[in-house]
């Protein structure tokens, strides 16, 4: 049993900073979904100061939705600077498996820095691995194997936690595997939740060391949150503005009741 609401009252108690190098279609919903759940957002990207200030945070976020090669080069420099605190790192793959760019780049994000947390959907975890997939922009079309085989697989291979999100999301850790069941269908009409789950696991890797256990218990609060906000929204629009409301209330009796972990 993971006890999902320790870890985010240790988010509230602790206030982690969290350092983004995100993509600029979702970087204010990802700096409010850090600063509803009880953490701190910061979005620096220069690389003149990415070292520095990934050096101060408590996690890094590394996402590549709009992809430069000049941001690229910032990643890594980032990423450098918190591997050498032992700052958990945070890929989200977005898009990978749709262009030969993102693919070749995110593979390269992984061989030089420590990639602690990967995430993607099925397709874009697939891409990354190697796996016979179609990605259509950032959407998984299909995926030739189970999600959790190659969430396991991967997690081996990188030694890094693997998380690949969709209707029941995969948690890996090459030895453990965890399914999440908690979420809404809404979660999905709403841009930006992707990134925002990232942002949030990234808040719970900087208090919760067993990383798995952390992703886990993160997209375990993130679906509740969804779950609830949908039982009155009419559509995209009512639902995340009371996903946000939801998040920054939600208590141990609502976690405890919902969280469905297998």
């Amino acid at each position: 049993m993971i006890d999902a609401y320790s870890i985010l009252e240790k988010i509230r108690a602790q206030k982690p900073l969290i350092h983004h190098l995100t993509n600029w279609v979702t970087i204010y919903d990802c700096a409010q979904v850090t600063r509803t759940i009880g953490a701190l957002p910061v979005m620096a990207h220069a690389p003149e100061e990415v070292g520095q200030m990934a050096r101060s945070s408590s996690a890094l976020v590394l996402n590549i939705g709009t992809l430069t090669r000049e941001f690229v080069d910032s990643m890594i420099v980032a990423g450098e600077a918190a591997n050498s605190k032992r700052i958990p790192v945070v890929l989200d793959a977005v898009g990978v498996g749709a262009t030969d760019m993102r693919t070749s780049e995110a593979r390269m994000l992984m061989r030089e820095i420590k990639v602690d947390i990967v995430k993607g959907n099925a397709g874009e975890i697939g891409a990354l691995a190697g796996v016979e997939t179609e990605v259509r922009g950032v959407e998984s079309i299909s995926v030739k194997g189970k999600p959790e085989d190659i969430a396991a697989s991967f997690a081996k291979r990188t030694k890094s936690v693997v998380v690949i999100t969709g209707k029941t999301d995969v948690v890996s850790d090459g030895k453990r595997t965890y399914k999440v069941h908690n979420g809404h269908e809404l979660m999905g009409k709403v841009v930006g939740t992707g990134c925002m789950a990232a942002s949030v696991i990234a808040a719970f890797a900087a208090v919760e060391k067993d990383y798995a256990k952390a992703a886990a218990a993160a997209l375990a609060c993130f679906g509740i949150t969804g779950e609830i906000a949908a039982k009155d929204a009419k559509g995209p629009g009512t639902f995340k503005e009371a996903f946000f409301d939801v998040l920054y209330n939600l208590d141990e009796k609502q976690i405890n009741e919902k969280i469905k972990i297998e």
